[in-house]
């Protein structure tokens, strides 16, 4: 996996943001993910093979907000985006009809951005996302969410992604996902406003 670069802090008092081996740490991040994100013992055990999958990737990176504890509250990790994989597949008839399908090529993806809810709203989502997409070589960032208005998307367009499709619906995914991009690196205007977390 290559090497990301570490953050400045969060707000929240001790929480450190660098890189870490998410593969070897998938049960804890998977543990974030299902508090921020409201996941079932069946799709945390389905989406623990997809983590692992990704990580194969020799791009892929991960960073992880610890506690002085090495306890992890958050993380983040992506890959840069090829038209072959399963999401791209997916969303490339949504971007096609919105004439933003060229988003697809020389894009770093944002796979997951997860913060624990006990550690939200402290700029640790914020601090992930701007971190990761400084240490990679893409001119611009892609990923989705889910399709309302959420803290979620807040952060985002406040770090400058813009809706590219909306109404996108993943096979099994109960409620439809907007796609978003951004030019890189990521803007840093209003670093106070947004929640800093990322439950998509």
């Amino acid at each position: 996996m290559a090497p990301a670069v570490t953050g400045k802090g969060p707000a929240d008092p001790g929480i450190e943001v660098g890189p870490i081996d998410l593969a070897a740490r998938v049960d804890e991040a998977l543990h974030v993910q299902a508090a921020a994100f409201g996941l079932s013992q069946d799709e945390i055990d389905v989406r623990r093979h997809i983590v692992l999958r990704h990580l194969d990737h020799p791009e892929a990176r991960a960073l992880g907000a610890l506690t002085p504890e090495g306890r992890l509250v958050g993380f983040v990790y992506g890959l840069p985006n090829d038209r072959a994989h399963w999401w791209s597949t997916v969303v490339e008839p949504y971007l096609r009809a919105t004439g933003s399908d060229g988003w697809l090529d020389d894009s770093f993806v944002i796979t997951e951005l997860h913060v624990h809810p006990d550690h939200q709203h402290h700029g640790i989502g914020r601090t992930l996302i701007t971190t990761i997409t400084d240490a990679v070589d893409h001119p611009r960032s892609i990923l989705s969410a889910i399709d309302r208005d959420s803290p979620a998307r807040a952060l985002y367009r406040s770090l400058g992604y813009q809706d590219l499709a909306r109404q996108v619906v993943f096979p099994s995914a109960p409620l439809p996902y907007a796609v978003m991009g951004a030019a890189l690196p990521l803007r840093r205007q209003g670093l106070a406003s947004g929640s800093g977390e990322a439950r998509r």
